[in-house]
């Protein structure tokens, strides 16, 4: 049987909004520089708005200060990348310290997820000059609410993450693959434009090497080496040739410091390089004192909160197989968070085998989880076209359902599974894939259908991303909480934004401390995903 976890070339994605992106814009001017209002999606009972601020005059920009109106029965419920306040219907938007000034030619954009379908705003000013447009008053009207914050909060969230968030609130935690700045082109700076830095509270960086017991660095280039330019960075400085940490890496630390909410843990292993964790079961104290080294590096020291381990599969089969027993990863977690102390996060990714005598009842998971912050159980990859015949089957099935190829191959059956073992609900988050697999050669529409092999992928066969999926072969079906489609022969299983939103209410109701996935990349330019996992979670 084979569950593969992520293999080092995967390319995530899943999920689709209800209605694609809306092609409605509204534009203001204040003399040269001119504000775009544009739905990014728009699914009837909400919708995402991308504001984009240009500056077409030939001289810098150092602020703006953008205020509108929005229409009734719509309201802004969350935003990122400008700091806002309201009024009643009355918005004001103004840059974020972070963002430096607007060089000309330059644009900036900003995002805001509203209540009801898409409405443009009304009576628009940029640094206090009519926007025109056709909808702002020659004479602003007297009764204009005030530009100061109300002394009653607003019922708007707070305009930037909160440095320490509130105990108990619930988790968004992203896999951000070191890979991706290769023939993806994704890079840390995509976190911000993409809204999603606003949305995370955690990101794991994939992944760290395990070799002769150790942790060692898995893609150095990648990691520290790689130059970025102005245009690429995060912060809009590029690197130079001698600055000590460059990479990805630094570019988190300007991520931590545009968002001091975030943290990152470093996760060691994944599918292909899990096969060290054998030999660090035989010693595990030195095994938590080579990652503590590299972890706590003092170059890049301040980057990471913690560590994450991702053992594909202790005493069981992966890539390779593993026959430690029992305890083992009891005994390296526990190490580990000996040497790292209490303080740091130290979490760990694990099977979602809910079978009798699976994976999840070859290790003593329960064991361990006085020493982890959390765990994550990959409730996803439990059915692919690694089955080159099929039968067709979700490959994130919620629950189970009738003519499942396994039992005990669904997300419930795992967190069930995990629960009854001791393990609290408040530490266990549930996965999400922003990836589909599919396969090819097939004629029913309905799951349970015969294959001949897998569906072309954009990086790997029977693979794809959820922003090429939702466009490609869009969703014709549901089981089991998830979707599936049939496009031609080929036929593919994801998540949707409606799905992401059914599982996070499971997530709620089961009392989970919220939701991981797998991965950034593989989400829409505007984040389509990791919003239906921000609001799903509340």
């Amino acid at each position: 049987m084979k569950i593969s976890l992520r293999r080092a070339l995967w390319a995530g994605a899943v999920v689709a909004v209800t209605v694609a992106a809306v092609p409605m814009t509204s534009a203001f001017g204040a003399g040269n520089v001119t504000t775009t209002f544009a739905a990014a999606s728009d699914w009837g009972t909400g919708h995402e708005a991308r504001v984009t601020i240009t500056n077409g005059t030939d001289a810098s920009l150092a602020t703006w200060r953008l205020e509108f109106d929005l229409p009734a029965g719509t309201t802004i419920g969350s935003f990122w990348d400008a700091d806002v306040t309201r009024t009643n219907n009355h918005y004001v938007a103004v840059k974020k310290s972070w963002a430096g000034a607007l060089a000309p030619g330059a644009s900036f954009s900003w995002g805001y997820n509203g209540t009801g379908p898409y409405k443009a705003p009304l009576n628009c000013t940029i640094n206090g000059a009519s926007c025109g447009g056709g909808t702002t008053p020659t004479t602003p009207p007297t009764t204009r609410p005030p530009t100061t914050p109300p002394t009653t909060p607003p019922t708007t969230p707070p305009t930037t993450p909160p440095t320490n968030p509130p105990p108990g609130g619930k988790k968004v935690v992203g896999y951000f693959a070191q890979w991706g700045v290769y023939a993806r082109n994704y890079h840390v700076k995509n976190i911000v434009t993409s809204g999603s830095a606003a949305k995370l509270t955690h990101i794991m960086y994939a992944f760290g090497n395990t070799t002769n017991g150790q942790c060692t660095i898995g893609d150095s280039y990648a990691d520290y080496e790689k130059a970025y330019t102005a245009a690429e960075s995060v912060d809009g400085v590029a690197d130079t040739w001698d600055q000590p940490l460059r990479g990805s890496f630094n570019q988190l630390r300007k991520l931590k410091a545009a968002y001091p909410n975030i943290k990152v843990i470093w996760s060691f292993g994944g599918w292909t390089w899990s096969g060290g964790f054998t030999q660090a079961a035989q010693n595990p104290t030195a095994f938590a004192n080579s990652c503590y080294n590299l972890v706590e590096d003092p170059r890049w020291a301040d980057v990471f909160d913690g560590i994450d381990i991702d053992w594909e599969y202790p005493n069981a089969c992966g890539l390779t197989c593993d026959a430690s027993g029992p305890n083992a990863f009891k005994n390296v977690i526990s190490a580990l968070r000996t040497r790292f102390g209490s303080s740091a996060l130290v979490t760990a990714a694990i099977t979602a085998d809910g079978s009798n005598g699976g994976k999840i009842d070859a290790t003593d998971y329960a064991g361990a989880i006085n020493n982890l912050n959390w765990l994550m159980p990959m409730t996803y990859d439990y059915f692919g076209a690694f089955a080159a015949q099929g039968p067709t089957a979700p490959h994130s099935p919620l629950t189970s359902y009738t003519g499942i190829p396994q039992a005990g191959f669904n997300s419930d059956a795992a967190i069930q599974k995990l629960k009854s073992k001791g393990i609290p609900a408040n530490k266990l988050l549930l996965g999400v894939g922003f990836y589909g697999r599919g396969w090819t050669g097939v004629t029913q529409a309905a799951p349970g259908g015969t294959a001949t092999g897998a569906a072309p992928g954009t990086y790997e066969a029977g693979i794809e991303d959820y922003k090429v999926l939702k466009n490609t072969c869009p969703v014709t079906g549901t089981v089991a909480g998830t979707a599936y489609a049939k496009c031609g022969s080929n036929w593919w299983s994801y998540d949707t934004p409606s799905t992401i939103n059914g599982k996070m209410s499971y997530a709620n109701n089961q009392g989970l401390g919220g939701s991981f996935f797998w991965e950034l990349s593989g989400d829409t330019t505007n984040g389509e995903l990791i919003t239906a996992v921000k609001n799903g979670l509340g």
